[in-house]
């Protein structure tokens, strides 16, 4: 990208809900500006009826792109010809269409390279099902639109709290069915391969949560664990991921135990997001890793019912920020390392010293 500063993309997700307002109030901090360069894909009218409703100070310009974005200011591409209407408080199809022409817009603008991090203010999942939009969340479009044939992970951030999950938005009767040895070996992977490359951890240590209670009982609960979860920590152990479990869900977050271990795995959404939100609803994030692209969100909702009411916390959003340019930067620093290593040592021992050798390689 050209300039000094990590240019974020945003997009403004349900015009009804508390994008704006958390995103406004996220820039009206001139520190924000000095951080990074933001671009809001959008719609500026919206942005700005949002603006006055909460009388929110916070400038903005209009640009056609992102590479129209200056530095030291807010900007925001118009995304949609249509006029919208905002309903506050209230989910639409109109709100559904403009979130994911937002979302279109900017993973454009991604593939042309004219952002470099991408955050998603929340949307309504049951909106996206109007029309043709068929997808029923932000990262089953990402991923479909630009994952390159890759596979995401949603994880759960704050600080070194980390929760992944195996699998997402699906019926929990449906988890069952859905799991298998070979799906949460992909996601293992997925996590420790981020965990080092997105975190900066050499070794890191994940923990795996058990399906069923007491983690299956020696099989009285249930046998996921026994034919599906087990085999798959075996397997990725004898790969050289530290893995460990399956955990009881309640008492390993319950006992604190989640604090010696640099991820945790969770096998269905509600078993990673309530103890998660529990302990961070106010300034946890979510990151979809595994993708070309480093986008996070916020981890709360569209909040329909505080929506225009002036009250909504940006913590949430801002550490999505930090979290997206720290990890930018991180991967950045992980392929420079990558492209330049150190030559490989060998030391020759045919008498009383050791002779450093630089010029030896490996086929010799």
């Amino acid at each position: 990208m050209e300039g000094n500063k990590i240019k974020v993309g945003i997009t403004h997700g349900d015009i009804n809900g508390v994008g704006y307002e958390v995103i406004l109030k996220t820039f009206s901090d001139p520190l924000m500006l000095e951080l990074c360069t933001p671009v809001v894909y959008g719609s500026p009218k919206v942005a700005a009826y949002h603006r006055k409703a909460m009388d929110i100070s916070t400038n903005f310009s209009i640009v056609n792109s992102a590479s129209e974005a200056q530095e030291g200011r807010l900007s925001v591409v118009n995304c949609t010809e249509d006029e919208l209407k905002v309903e506050l408080s209230k989910p639409t199809q109109e709100g559904g269409r403009a979130a994911m022409d937002a979302l279109e817009k900017a993973l454009n603008e991604y593939q042309e390279g004219l952002f470099d991090v991408l955050i998603t203010a929340p949307l309504n999942s049951s909106m996206l099902q109007a029309d043709d939009l068929h997808v029923s969340s932000h990262t089953e479009y990402i991923e479909r639109e630009i994952g390159k044939n890759r596979k995401a992970l949603t994880m759960m951030l704050k600080g070194d709290l980390r929760i992944a999950l195996v699998t997402g938005h699906i019926p929990v009767g449906e988890i069952t069915e859905t799991l298998s040895k070979e799906l949460i070996m992909e996601k293992i992977d997925i996590f420790n391969r981020s965990l080092k490359k997105d975190f900066g951890i050499g070794s890191p240590r994940i923990a795996v949560f058990a399906l069923n209670p007491h983690a299956g009982n020696n099989g009285l609960a249930g046998s996921e664990e026994e034919q599906i979860i087990i085999p798959a920590i075996e397997a990725m152990m004898q790969r050289g991921v530290l893995c460990y479990g399956p955990y009881p869900a309640d008492s390993f977050m319950g006992s604190g135990n989640y604090r010696h271990f640099d991820g945790i795995l969770a096998m269905y959404h509600d078993q990673g997001a309530v103890p998660f939100k529990a302990l961070a609803m106010n300034d946890g994030i979510v990151y979809t890793a595994g993708l070309p692209i480093v986008r996070t969100s916020p981890a709360h909702g569209t909040a329909y019912d505080i929506a225009g009411k002036g009250i909504a916390s940006e913590d949430s959003f801002r550490q999505a920020v930090y979290a997206a340019i720290d990890i930018f930067r991180h991967r950045r620093m992980e392929e420079e390392i990558s492209a330049h290593p150190l030559r490989k040592q060998y030391y020759e021992k045919r008498d009383d010293s050791d002779k450093l050798k630089l010029d030896s390689t490996d086929e010799e």
